[in-house]
């Protein structure tokens, strides 16, 4: 019988967990099924060994590794979020286990005819004869960011197990509702008490990131008025035909599907009404932070025109759930950015960086003032059916975040 690594059991055993977030919710968490393994997870690290593990007023999984060594050196957390995205259904999540992959497709669920190819995720390929973790075609992962929190308590069990290796403390912490962007808000910065920071939460394998986008998302509502249709001419105001206008307003090729690198987008997320009343969420990314104002102002723009057009009010709309571009802040502790590299490096790994097309944790850590970039946790094709993770992908992640501890450990507190 092959045997799994520990990290890779533990995301399996958090994958079964439904931890999707709402959109629409006003509770913190936006959903009570994350506390569910939040509570699974405070026991985790109570039986691995960590001191002051506790859940926090609004779902927060924090513990403390001590130091082990008789100097000051930096404090470091490790976070990452246990929430998965509402986009795609987390219920009922079926790990597969794929041992020694041969570069063929992949039947993830033979009754459905749901296929993951390597002319689809091209990367495939570069995992020949790694065992991969996929789902049955039916759900997503979770690999966002379940395989970060697997990976973090696997090095700290290790630091645990072998004393040998010097460290400060070391603080974890696991989110709810990071998918939605508003859990770590409520996140106690201070009360955490660390140096800085740094979370895991995707990436193929080597990916370090510390850019992210700066995002705002659009709440919008747009009043029609609906008659039965065959006494409409002239009375009728579709609102769902107000929202495909307003749409078309927004730049055709600035959609996710034909952007990428540092290239904005404008994002028509959800849509929920009828003729009467349409409800809807945009999402605008851009990495520039003057770029995202020049999009606001785009859309903003739109709106003026179409309620000029079909009357005060028809279109009301506010932006919320702002995040910005953690690079900004970063550029004063690039010794970060440094170190995570050089751990990289030093457990034989070539990493590369890549501003993330999204946020992180670390994107609003960083503009409070705890500088938090982001380590690569192995996953490919998060937010769907096609989700998968090498195995040796998250043991490297392991190592680095091992090595990253160490080598901070040879610091001065600052």
């Amino acid at each position: 019988m092959k045997q799994l690594p520990k990290v890779a059991e533990r995301l399996i055993r958090y994958a079964k967990y439904d931890t999707q977030s709402a959109y629409e919710s006003n509770t913190y968490p936006s959903t009570s099924k994350q506390l569910i393994l939040a509570g699974d997870l405070a026991k985790e690290l109570e039986e691995v060994g960590l001191e002051d593990v506790h859940i926090e007023e609004f779902g927060f999984v924090v513990g403390t590794l001590p130091s082990n060594i008789d100097r000051d050196v930096p404090k470091i957390g490790f976070l990452a979020h246990f929430d998965t995205t509402p986009e795609f259904t987390g219920t009922d999540v079926k790990p597969q286990i794929i041992w020694n992959y041969n570069g063929n497709d992949i039947v993830l669920n033979k009754d459905q005819n749901i296929v993951l190819t390597a002319e689809q995720s091209p990367e495939l390929l570069n995992y020949i004869g790694d065992t991969l973790i996929t789902t049955d075609g039916t759900t997503l992962l979770g690999a966002d960011d379940k395989a970060g929190i697997a990976e973090i308590i696997t090095a700290i069990e290790y630091l645990i197990l072998h004393p040998e290796i010097p460290h400060g403390t070391i603080k974890v912490a696991f989110t709810p509702d990071e998918e939605i962007g508003s859990g770590i808000e409520k996140f106690d910065i201070e009360k955490f008490d660390v140096n800085f920071a740094y979370t895991l939460d995707g990436g193929p394998i080597g990916e370090l990131c510390y850019e992210t986008f700066n995002g705002v998302t659009v709440k919008t509502t747009i009043k029609g008025f609906n008659v039965h249709p065959g006494l409409a001419k002239n009375k009728m105001v579709n609102a769902i035909d107000i929202f495909t206008e307003l749409n078309s307003m927004l730049p055709a090729n600035e959609r996710p599907q034909y952007t990428e690198n540092r290239e904005g987008y404008f994002h028509a997320l959800t849509i929920t009404g009828d003729v009467e009343k349409i409800e809807s969420t945009f999402y605008i990314r851009d990495h520039d932070r003057q770029k995202l104002k020049q999009r606001q102002d785009l859309f903003q723009k739109a709106v003026a025109y179409l309620n000029e057009k079909y009357g005060d009010s028809t279109i009301e709309y506010t932006f919320t759930g702002y995040y910005y571009n953690m690079g900004d802040k970063l550029k004063d502790s690039m010794h970060l950015v440094d170190i995570m590299e050089k751990a990289a490096k030093e457990v034989g790994l070539t990493p590369y960086y890549n501003p993330i097309r999204g946020g992180t944790d670390g994107s609003w850590l960083t503009e409070q003032g705890l500088p938090t970039p982001n380590i690569f946790t192995g996953g490919h094709n998060y937010h769907g059916k096609f989700e998968f993770i090498p195995v040796e992908s998250m043991e490297k992640a392991v190592e680095v975040i091992v090595k990253i501890i160490e080598l901070h450990s040879c610091l001065e507190e600052e």
